[in-house]
């Protein structure tokens, strides 16, 4: 190892645990990683990469002398001081998050003050207390995780800021997660835990409200004759705004947003408080999702016996991450008004065959538009802007694109002989064509 490297252990290999691995050993670190997914651990050992991910192929690949896959929390132990904990923390039916797997690495660790356990997992304000008043004897440290799926590596490498939160008794974890992350050049925000955990809760509910809001204004755009690709533009050049996040679509989705926004509502309404904004936030992002229906009937009538080509269904561009993605929503809803749906992603199909089993998956954006009476855009994958969309108009039963990104050029659609329509566009979007801001409303932050 490097003069300054440290040995470091990652409790789960999930998207944010394999990241945060493959990372560390990028910058000279040696890594042990456990996950109690046996078939995981194999195939990352032999340099099989369970997920999509842009960058992290060929960096596990350079990097593989410096880690080591196991599913024994012995070799974690025994390597390492410093864990940083990586484990899922699904909602739970009543809204809260499901902490059972957080509780089972605490359970493992020793009591004896020998180990930190940096909570990279997202969990609700309190955790660390709670922690801390059952097992006194582990130093906590809440060091919570900011990347975006698709550029997850880049910024984990280069990141804006690296919040650390720890109390009376962790300094000396505090200090030893600061030593690691100082290189990386981001701002370094020391605080407490229970601060730490809320600022991950809040920077997410915050952005998914900047996605609802600008959705209701391109819906209000949509009755007035307003672009609000054209509004946002206008709104993002003030800089106590910014042009993050207010691109209009087909609402947000992934592992994160949703399951955030709704464990801070749950987390506020625990306390007694009702947080009205958060409820509005959900409401719009869950309805946002079904206009596209309203859409395709406006142009196709009754959709009963259509054929709908869904392009895109992971819930961003350079993944192929499923979790709440708008392609389910869509499919179910197109489904339930008996139409048929077929469904093209470029990355996503394996993941995305397990959750739409009665959705026809097609090889190419080509196959599903054949003889559909209706393309629909849910993901803004570049290759969608590349196809020779003249050519396939001959192919398809009806010329119709609702564009659920407003990532198309409308205008070149429509002279083309499409009948174009995206979300909150002046006359649809045919008129004037579509240019969103640079930032997807999509790239959210886990």
């Amino acid at each position: 190892m490097a003069p300054d490297a440290r040995p470091i252990g990652v409790i789960g290999i999930g998207w944010v645990g394999l990241v945060t691995a493959v990372c560390f050993a990028e910058m000279g670190h040696s890594v042990v990683a456990m996950d109690i997914d046996a078939k995981k651990v194999r195939g990352l050992s032999r340099g099989r990469v369970p997920i999509h991910e842009p960058g992290i192929d060929e960096r596990l690949e350079r990097n593989r002398e410096r880690l080591t896959f196991t599913t024994e929390m012995e070799d974690v132990l025994e390597f390492a001081r410093l864990l940083f904990c990586c484990v899922d923390t699904p909602p739970t039916y009543s809204g809260d998050a499901d902490l059972s797997r957080v509780q089972a690495v605490v359970s493992q660790l020793p009591p004896d003050g020998e180990y930190a356990l940096v909570m990279k997992s997202t969990v609700p304000s309190g955790t660390g207390r709670a922690i801390r008043r059952d097992a006194p004897g582990i130093a906590y440290v809440s060091c919570p995780e900011f990347l975006k799926e698709g550029t997850a590596v880049q910024d984990f490498l280069h990141p804006d800021r690296v919040v650390i939160g720890a109390d009376s008794g962790a300094e000396w974890a505090a200090d030893e997660v600061e030593a690691l992350y100082r290189p990386l050049g981001g701002e370094i925000v020391r605080t407490d835990v229970a601060s730490a955990e809320m600022i991950k809760l809040a920077a997410n509910a915050f952005l998914a409200t900047k996605i609802s809001f600008i959705n209701e204004i391109a819906n209000v755009c949509e009755e007035v004759g307003a672009d609000v690709t054209e509004v946002a533009r206008g709104m993002g050049l003030d800089q106590r705004i910014g042009p993050a996040f207010l691109r209009a679509g087909a609402g947000y989705g992934g592992s994160c947003f949703p399951k955030d926004v709704s464990a801070l509502k749950q987390l506020a309404g625990n306390t007694g408080y009702h947080f009205q904004l958060l409820t509005a936030v959900i409401e719009v992002n869950e309805l946002q999702k079904r206009r596209i229906i309203g859409k395709l009937q406006k142009h196709l009538g009754a959709l009963a016996g259509k054929t709908i080509a869904l392009l895109g269904l992971a819930f961003k561009p350079d993944t192929d991450d499923m979790r709440e993605a708008s392609s389910l929503v869509l499919a179910a809803r197109l489904q339930g008004e008996g139409a048929k749906v077929r469904g093209y992603d470029p990355v996503a199909r394996e993941a995305a065959g397990k959750l739409l089993p009665s959705v026809e998956l097609t090889e190419s954006a080509a196959d599903a538009l054949e003889g559909a009476d209706a393309a629909v855009i849910v993901t803004e994958w570049p290759e969608f802007a590349e196809l020779d969309w003249t050519s396939l108009r001959e192919r398809m039963a009806k010329p119709v694109v609702v564009d659920g990104r407003n990532f198309l050029d409308g205008r070149a659609l429509s002279k083309a002989g499409f009948e174009y329509e995206g979300i909150g566009l002046a006359n649809g979007g045919a008129q004037a064509g579509a240019t969103p801001p640079a930032e997807s409303a999509e790239a959210s932050p886990r």
